[in-house]
This record gives structure tokens, C-alpha cells and sequence, in this order.
């Protein structure tokens, strides 16, 4: 206790503190947008839950890493060679997310696409709870490595990187339902994420191949796309205005 009344004291402490919160709810944009995605396939009355479980799973692998911290920072220590690139368990982790987010990506955007006509699920549902909360774990795992190693580079203080998680969480929460119902409401912001979801899968393959990507530029260009794409549905609602208007007169 009286350790942490002696970091609490220090100034330094409490901009780390501050850093790592807005660094773990910007890297917690990935983890909510797969979430979306993927429990608004579920039934209506199981979407909530397991976007809940979901979430909580991400809080309970990051607090649970977190007191494993002095192995996870040696996961970054190389284990092979491939053609003089080294390879860590990091690297590979990264590598094994980001081919997966790229197949999961690709997989919906061919069935926005191209859908099955012969699908027999039943309506509102085309994935197993189960199905669901396993491929939530195993991104939560992807990202919960990454977002703890880059914390690590930060402070040493680990319960200041406790703090950091627990009010990311509690932002994604907050966030979770009203994003993913802007993502039912507006179908062409599926593919929008879907492409974001591609566009992280390629960065975390990258930086698993030695090849560092500035997150800045990552969410730069999202943020920039997400603009593109309010003014178009602004555009749209102002037509439809403008034609129910017509019609009327």
C-alpha cells in the first residue's frame, strides 16, 4: 500500500498513467470493431452477452499477462532464423493474428459480396455462440501480447498498466453497444471496417517480419476514411430528405 501511495506522489507516474490509457483504447479500436463485426451475426439476443464476455475475456487476459510480465517481454527475444531475419514468439503471434484478421476479413467481405443463397441458418444468426467467443479469445490474445509489450516500453510500474487496462475496458464497454448498432444500422460501414480489419491484419504480419509501422499512420488513414464515409451518409440522408420532399409536393 505504501508503495502505492509513493507512486500515486509522483508526477511521472501520473502522465505514464494518462499515456497508456489513451494507448489502450486506441489500440482497443481494433479489438471493438472485430467484436462488432462479428457478434451482430449472432442471434439478437445473444449479441449483448457475448460482446460482454468478449470484452471481459480481453480484461481478464490483460491483468492475467500483466502478472506475467517478466515472460512476456522474453517473448521478444529471437528464437529462429530465417534467411538472416530473426523471429521471436511475438513476431510469430503478430504474424498468426494478422493471417487470421486477413482470412476473417476476407471471408465476410465475400459474403457481403456474394452471399450464400442456400444458406439455411436460421435468420439473424450465421455463427455459433461458441464459434463467436473463440475467435473473440484468440484476437483478445493477439492484441492483449502487442498493447502489453508496447506498454512495458513505457513504464515499468506495473499496476500503473493495470489502471490503464481496467479504463480501456471500461471504454470499450461504454462503447461496445452504441458502435455496434451504428454498424447494423449502416451496412456499407461493415465493408469500412471489414477494410480496417485488412489493413490491421497486413500491419500486424508486417511488424512480425521485422518491419515496423507507425500506429500513427494506421489511424490516421482510418480516421480519414471513417470522415469520407460520414460525409457520404450525410450526403445520402440529404437526398432521401430532398426526395421525400419531391414526392410529397
Amino acid at each position: 500500500m505504501t508503495d502505492l501511495i509513493q507512486l500515486a506522489s509522483q508526477p511521472a507516474v501520473w502522465v505514464a498513467l494518462a499515456t497508456l490509457v489513451v494507448m489502450e483504447v486506441v489500440l482497443g479500436v481494433d479489438n471493438l470493431i472485430f467484436i462488432s463485426i462479428l457478434t451482430n451475426k449472432l442471434p439478437a439476443d445473444q449479441q449483448t452477452r457475448a460482446r460482454r464476455i468478449g470484452i471481459g475475456l480481453a480484461l481478464i487476459l490483460r491483468l492475467g499477462l500483466l502478472g506475467t510480465v517478466a515472460f512476456i517481454v522474453h517473448l521478444t527475444e529471437p528464437v529462429f532464423s530465417v534467411l538472416g531475419q530473426d523471429f521471436s514468439w511475438r513476431d510469430l503471434i503478430l504474424i498468426g493474428g494478422g493471417l487470421f484478421l486477413l482470412w476473417k476479413a476476407t471471408k465476410e467481405i465475400h459474403h457481403s459480396v456474394d452471399p450464400d443463397t442456400t444458406d439455411t441458418k436460421p435468420a439473424g444468426g450465421s455463427i455459433g455462440f461458441g464459434a463467436a467467443i473463440g475467435q473473440i479469445l484468440l484476437l483478445d490474445l493477439v492484441f492483449s501480447i502487442d498493447s502489453i509489450i508496447t506498454a512495458v516500453g513505457m513504464t515499468e510500474h506495473v499496476p500503473v498498466m493495470m489502471v490503464a487496462v481496467v479504463v480501456a475496458v471500461i471504454v470499450m464497454l461504454v462503447a461496445a453497444e452504441p458502435l455496434s448498432a451504428f454498424i447494423a444500422r449502416n451496412p456499407t460501414v461493415v465493408m469500412l471496417a471489414l477494410g480496417f480489419l485488412i489493413m490491421i491484419g497486413m500491419t500486424l504480419i508486417a511488424e512480425g517480419f521485422g518491419a515496423h509501422v507507425p500506429k500513427g499512420y494506421i489511424y490516421t488513414a482510418m480516421a480519414f476514411s471513417a470522415a469520407v464515409e460520414g460525409l457520404n451518409m450525410l450526403a445520402r440522408g440529404r437526398r432521401r430528405v430532398a426526395g421525400g420532399g419531391q414526392k410529397q409536393a
